[in-house]
């Protein structure tokens, strides 16, 4: 008579081999999801960067008003976008410099509103010291935490 079906020894091999399968791909997702994340803040860091240039672009043409005694650059992240009022008060809307604003992919805390998880640099502050200030000059990531790159995200 022929018996059909596993082992009892047979299905721990299997399973142990399983399990270390498992446990020598968990490194390779990690390593992928953080690389997935550093896009994400590669790409949010150019689309806000981008915004700043553009606001004080159109700060420069005249395309909206600003304080004789500003630099340039917006006041704060949410003005890219909500909205400025151009200059000239016979065209109608704003100018808008981003749909929304994106959030810092590296901050845990997704209770707090996307302006607050990037860390500010206004223009009066040195590059090897940013400070906010009175603009919003640069961004960067609030993260002390490595790359792959071995770089801060800090510093990006």
């Amino acid at each position: 008579m022929v018996q059909r079906g596993f082992t009892l020894i047979e299905l721990m091999v299997t399973v142990a081999i399983i399990a270390v399968l498992a446990t020598l791909s968990l490194p390779v997702l990690e390593v992928s999801r953080q690389r997935a994340r550093e896009a994400d803040l590669r790409q949010a860091l150019r689309e806000i960067r981008g915004a700043l240039d553009a606001y004080k672009a159109a700060v420069d043409a005249g395309v909206i008003d600003t304080r004789p005694e500003a630099s340039g650059y917006p006041p704060n992240l949410q003005v890219l976008a909500e909205g400025v009022a151009f200059r000239d008060k016979e065209r109608k809307g704003k100018l808008y410099l981003l749909r929304s604003l994106p959030r810092d992919p590296m901050e845990p805390r997704r209770d707090l509103p996307a302006a607050a998880t990037w860390a500010l640099r206004s223009y009066a502050s040195e590059a090897a010291e940013p400070q906010e200030g009175d603009d919003v000059y640069d961004v960067r990531s609030r993260s002390n935490k490595l790359g792959l790159n071995g770089a801060a995200y800090s510093s990006w």
